[in-house]
């Protein structure tokens, strides 16, 4: 097996784990310090107009979002993630998709686009394509917000430290393998300046926060 089908293996079961998780996403929810910083830090941003949620999982942001958004659209690979989402929004005036954001390209242009702990989950492979692909959703003003973090156990380092590799279990023990990949802010803000982006990351516990546009 090859490289790219190897990732592709991985990026499958990384899906299939959040298809699974969903009911029960909320139970994993990390309970640190800075976690407050980062629902301040999207309310200063202000994400007003037509915004673009991508990975909007159980609508853990999308409630938040609507308080500033004219226009919300939020996308998930997982049809479990997007039942639950449209549950907790309501008639709130939500677009929902259901995409691979791997392969997914925009039908419009967006003033914000946002999303939560979802970076981290992008491999090195397609951090590029990923971010040409923000690009595209934006209109030639357009902002972007991002929210995650670093957190990976002890446990969950079934290839080593530095391999972006760990497993994640339900709360029935079933393992899945995906990527989380322990961004430092500084070598995030100098990956995204060399692809065209003016972002500022900010760290809080251990989670982090960046905003900013195209160059």
């Amino acid at each position: 097996m090859g490289d790219g089908d190897r990732l592709t293996t991985l990026l499958d079961e990384q899906a299939a784990f959040y298809q699974a998780v969903a009911s029960e996403y909320d139970d994993h929810a990390l309970h640190f310090d800075g976690g407050d910083e980062l629902t301040r830090a999207i309310d200063d941003f202000r994400p007003t107009g037509r915004v673009l949620e991508l990975a909007c999982g159980p609508a853990t942001w999308t409630r938040q979002l609507l308080r500033h958004a004219t226009d919300l659209t939020a996308v998930d690979a997982s049809a479990e993630m997007l039942r639950i989402a449209a549950a907790r929004v309501g008639a709130a005036p939500v677009r929902f998709e259901r995409a691979d954001l791997f392969s997914w390209r925009p039908d419009r242009r967006y003033d914000v686009v946002f999303f939560g702990f979802w970076l981290s989950h992008v491999p090195a492979e397609r951090f590029a394509p990923f971010w040409s692909m923000v690009s595209d959703c934006l209109e030639p003003d357009g902002r972007v917000l991002f929210v995650d973090d670093a957190y990976r156990t002890e446990e969950e380092l079934i290839e080593g430290a530095d391999s972006p590799v760990i497993q994640r279990r339900l709360t029935d023990g079933t393992p899945y393998r995906i990527l989380k990949i322990p961004h430092r802010p500084a070598d995030l803000e100098r990956r995204l300046d060399e692809l065209g982006w003016a972002v500022t990351v900010h760290a809080t516990g251990p989670f982090y926060w960046g905003s900013g546009g195209r160059r």
